[in-house]
């Protein structure tokens, strides 16, 4: 088992009930669940985003902690938050990285993968229809 390992599992949602897409408003929410998966406990300290619309615009989000916490996780502890983001198109993705310490100070980044935000239909052939 690595000493330094924070694990991230991500779930993107559309929320229809937050989004305009007449306006180009397509809201997402996404939960995350930071597991510490290494030897030694450690702290989220800080968090950076990438979050690319499918127009070619990338926003950068970077801030300390998240949701307002600092989560402390001992080996084997997680920590689940949902937080969200707007794009200007149905569809984009997301990436990014938690910068966290361990309790002896050593520094260490969690990296979250890249991910999918999909408004339902996004990216799809329009239907046909034969007459």
């Amino acid at each position: 088992m690595p000493k330094y390992l924070f694990t991230c599992e991500v779930e993107p949602q559309y929320l229809s009930e937050q989004s305009a897409p007449e306006e180009d408003q397509y809201a997402f929410a996404y939960t995350i669940t930071i597991t510490n998966a290494g030897e030694v406990t450690a702290q989220l300290i800080a968090r950076h985003w990438i979050i690319d619309d499918a127009r070619g615009h990338t926003e950068q989000v970077k801030g300390l902690g998240v949701v307002g916490h600092q989560p402390l996780l001992r080996p084997g502890e997680s920590f689940q938050y949902t937080s969200g983001t707007r794009l200007a198109t149905p569809t984009g993705t997301m990436r990014g990285s938690f910068f966290c310490v361990a309790e002896d100070g050593e520094r260490f980044e969690a990296e979250v993968a890249e991910f999918d935000l999909r408004a339902p239909g996004a990216g799809e052939a329009p239907a046909r229809v034969l007459h």
